[in-house]
């Protein structure tokens, strides 16, 4: 006799369901803003369509992506990429995290469109400072016209997985970016069936399961990385070219701390691919080589030198690494030294040593010249040069390391002085300081400059060209001990090096320079090489931004 039997059975089992990020933030000046600023930042992440404000005509935009990544952010992220078509727009973003599935969604969707990422917040027109997004500043349209910043700007958590996806990625020395572990939470669920059975030679067998109804019965996580979540992170970083390191560095933290990872680790790890230099903003989209100087774009290719002719081999003398490299490079006079003085001042004047022209045997004793005349004061020394002898650079290094003054880069004008003769001798001061004013745009530090420029306590550069020399096997040793008096990484510096012997000159973005502790800050956006730091004698004064024992912004420095 057959029949059918119906009745419910109950079973417990777990099941993975979601898989998301905590963020507390550690104790420390710049991070206890953000934590302020995450707690109030509960809304899911938004994105909207931001054109600058600063300009007339083509003005840059970009998608500001502000706020926590949840479940269905990429469902809000492939709308805006839908709407802009083939634009290639910066996503700017400024996020505490949150889902991390999410952020590998976003990550890829990202990267399949080509685009670029940045840290960076962005402030709408009019919106009030507690509210820089504010509704009223955004059109039907979801668009705006706004700014970014970078100035406490942050990317945590999951952020920065999803800020990976960029095609080029950059963040500023005033941004930060943090990571810490992912921690996986573990739901238990109280599942009902309704089965049916059927008796078949007097055995029960299952005919229909149908599942009605389910109960949460208790929750477990976990912050260890299990198999499948260890693949899936690993395989992300790959294909988004950025080094496994980072799981180290995510591991470093546990899920109520966060890891500030300094600019020279994100840059090595890959977590961004350039840093902003301190005229350059968010949202800025890469220069394209042919770029002009004008152009609104972050790192600015420099400009191909013309190249002089070689002589002969059999004519040719024997040359060093840098006078081989500055042979392509316009010639100019021996260096000298003026002691310059801010033109654009009344009284109580900036003041700084500028050191111009290539590098020859002599060099050195000019400036211990300048600085014997100068006595005890430290004033700023501000270089441009195509390089030239490297023993001699080696000796004008050490001496400005013994005598503990600053370098930077920067080209110095002198008034009524033509723009091909900027150091015209008929504006220079017969006695005492020469006015004048000095720029970081366009100035230039090449070959064995850059062994001079280390050597500064600080080494500061604004937007200027640092080149680099390759040292030949015989001149290896010789670098690396110098290198080592002013705490550089010689190894480092050699693989940044074109691989062949015969490429014996690059130019470097300051972004690498600080990967290479080359230079260890940069100036600030309001300021200029040499002036930041004010003559012994200064007065407090509009035109003296600093006061010599100012401290200068490290770039590398984490939060604790």
């Amino acid at each position: 006799m057959r029949f059918a039997i119906t009745f419910l059975v109950k079973c417990l089992f777990s099941r993975l369901l979601l898989v998301f990020l905590l963020l507390t933030l550690p104790i420390g000046a710049a991070t206890s803003q953000a934590a302020g600023e995450k707690k109030a930042a509960h809304p899911p992440m938004n994105f909207i369509l931001v054109r600058s404000l600063l300009c007339q005509e083509n003005c840059p935009e970009w998608i500001s992506a502000e706020g926590r990544i949840t479940s269905d952010t990429p469902a809000r992220l492939r709308k805006i990429l839908k709407k802009i078509g083939g634009r290639k727009l910066p996503v700017v973003f400024r996020s505490e995290g949150g889902d991390v599935d999410a952020a590998y969604a976003m990550g890829r969707m990202i990267r399949k469109a080509g685009l670029e990422t940045a840290v960076g917040g962005t402030r709408l027109k009019d919106c009030p400072v507690g509210d820089t997004r504010c509704q009223a500043a955004i059109a039907k349209d979801g668009s705006a016209v706004g700014y970014t910043y970078s100035s406490g700007a942050y990317c945590f958590s999951a952020c920065p997985l999803a800020l990976a996806g960029g095609v080029s990625r950059v963040s500023s020395q005033w941004a930060f970016i943090g990571v810490h572990q992912i921690t996986t939470v573990y739901n238990k669920v109280r599942v009902s069936y309704r089965i049916e059975y059927k008796i078949v030679n007097g055995k029960k067998k299952e005919i229909s399961r149908k599942e009605v109804g389910r109960k949460v019965a208790g929750q477990s996580s976990s912050t260890k990385l299990g198999r499948k979540a260890t693949a899936a992170l690993t395989a992300y970083l790959k294909e988004m070219g950025v080094s496994e390191d980072v799981i180290g560095l995510m591991m470093s933290a546990t899920p109520d701390n966060i890891t500030i990872v300094p600019a020279t680790e994100a840059l090595r790890t890959g977590l961004i691919t350039d840093m902003l230099s301190y005229n350059e903003w968010p949202g800025m989209p890469l220069c394209a080589p042919d770029a002009v100087a004008e152009a609104v774009c972050h790192s600015h290719p420099v400009a191909e030198a013309p190249v002089v002719a070689k002589a002969p081999v059999s004519q040719a003398p024997v040359q060093d690494a840098a006078t081989e490299t500055s042979e392509k490079l316009p010639k100019t006079q021996p260096m000298d030294f003026l002691l310059m003085s801010n033109g654009n001042c009344q009284e109580e004047c900036t003041q700084w040593i500028s050191a111009d022209g290539d590098i020859t045997p002599d060099t050195p004793a000019r400036l211990k010249a300048m600085l014997t005349t100068l006595g005890e004061r430290k004033l700023p020394i501000v270089l441009q040069s195509n390089g030239g002898d490297m023993d001699a650079a080696f000796a004008m290094g050490r001496m400005i390391r013994a005598a503990g003054l600053e370098t930077s880069i920067g080209r110095t004008q002198l008034p009524n002085c033509p723009k091909l003769d900027p150091r015209c001798k008929a504006s220079i001061a017969k006695s005492g300081p020469t006015e004048g004013e000095v720029f970081a745009g366009r100035a230039y530090c090449l070959s064995s400059c850059t062994l001079v420029l280390m050597s500064g306590t600080p080494r500061i550069v604004g937007y200027s060209s640092i080149g680099l020399v390759r040292p030949t096997m015989a001149e290896y040793t010789r670098f690396s001990a110098y290198f080592d008096e002013m705490g550089v990484n010689a190894e480092t510096y050699e693989t940044m090096m074109p691989a062949t012997s015969t490429e014996r000159g690059r130019i470097i973005v300051p972004s690498q320079a600080l990967e290479l502790g080359i230079i260890n800050g940069i100036i600030p956006y309001d300021e200029e090489p040499g002036l930041h730091v004010c003559g012994p004698e200064a007065k407090e004064s509009l035109r003296c931004p600093r006061k010599a024992e100012a401290e200068i912004v490290p770039v590398a420095a984490s939060v604790n």
